[in-house]
């Protein structure tokens, strides 16, 4: 299937207060951020989000808190995916159950199955759920690649609404793009390669850096949707301090102390995460106000 969102999406930050507890008001506040600044999409309990040190009493609160307070203002795109493809099924069901307009299911991982394994698991997704599923191909975290044959295979499923990319690899994303064009979306999930996935088909993006700055990383999209690829261009090459300094220590560590720094609360980072390192935070500092973003913190 197509069309499932195009545009782009954030990959939402849990904010955690200092002891330990979801910080729901500052997690209101970053929603509201991103309608404003016209974010299409809203991934919830993604990477970025920490779901993997979260109880199930937790991640239910956040999707049920999430659904209400989106309220049909853009898409809720709840994570789901697992290691344990029982697991998987059962999270993407209850997705569903509390108002998920569609998935996240990243690849299995650390076990490493082979591609039939991959195909099989996100069939078994794909079977138990009625909503539209994308894909989460993220290898350096996962050990695990999804092929572009196998997403070919997995393009003909009901329900798979599209890829994720965030395999680093151009030639294997434009031959994924190859094999998908008009059965399901290519998204970019790697913000530095933003503009070369949406520039050969991609319908969206998938982006930490949109916690920040996600009016720009929309602009950037409907400068190459307009055909302007000199102002695309121009975007991201604004835009790159910001994404390269998401990413100066391991995701979500710097995303959640540049939401800080900025009023938004993005709290602190769930252990074995730690919070960003002194030296990283003066860093931080120094390009969020070469980029015009009030630092407050």
């Amino acid at each position: 299937m197509t069309n499932f969102f195009n545009g782009t999406a954030t990959a939402m930050i849990t904010p955690f207060a200092k002891n330990g507890e979801v910080d729901f008001d500052s997690f209101g506040k970053m929603i509201e951020y991103q309608i404003a600044n016209g974010t299409d999409a809203l991934v919830i309990l993604g990477t970025t989000g920490e779901p993997a040190t979260m109880s199930e009493q937790e991640k239910e609160e956040v999707m049920r808190f999430s659904a209400d307070k989106i309220a049909g203002r853009a898409k809720i795109v709840f994570g789901s995916g697992s290691n344990c493809t029982a697991h998987a099924v059962e999270a993407s069901k209850k997705a569903q159950d509390f108002g998920a307009d569609g998935l996240l299911a990243v690849t299995p991982y650390y076990n490493k199955c082979t591609q039939n394994g991959i195909y099989e698991y996100y069939k078994a997704i794909s079977d138990a759920v009625s909503i539209p599923i994308i894909c989460y191909n993220v290898p350096p975290r996962t050990g695990v690649n999804i092929l572009p044959a196998t997403m070919e295979r997995l393009a003909e499923l009901k329900n798979i609404a599209g890829i994720k990319e965030a395999c680093g690899n151009m030639e294997q994303i434009c031959e994924t793009a190859r094999r998908i064009r008009g059965k399901c979306d290519l998204y970019s999930g790697d913000d530095n390669l933003n503009l070369p996935i949406l520039a050969i088909g991609g319908a969206g993006l998938i982006s930490v850096a949109s916690n920040i700055i996600p009016k720009e990383t929309k602009m950037l999209y409907n400068f190459v949707q307009a055909g302007d690829l000199r102002s695309a261009n121009e975007i991201q090459d604004r835009m790159l301090p910001v994404i390269d300094a998401m990413f100066m220590e391991v995701n979500p560590i710097p995303a959640k102390a540049a939401a800080e720094m900025i009023g938004l609360g993005g709290g602190v980072p769930r252990a074995p995460l730690t919070e960003l390192e002194p030296q990283h935070k003066e860093e931080m500092r120094k390009i969020l106000s070469a980029f015009g973003l009030k630092v407050i913190a």
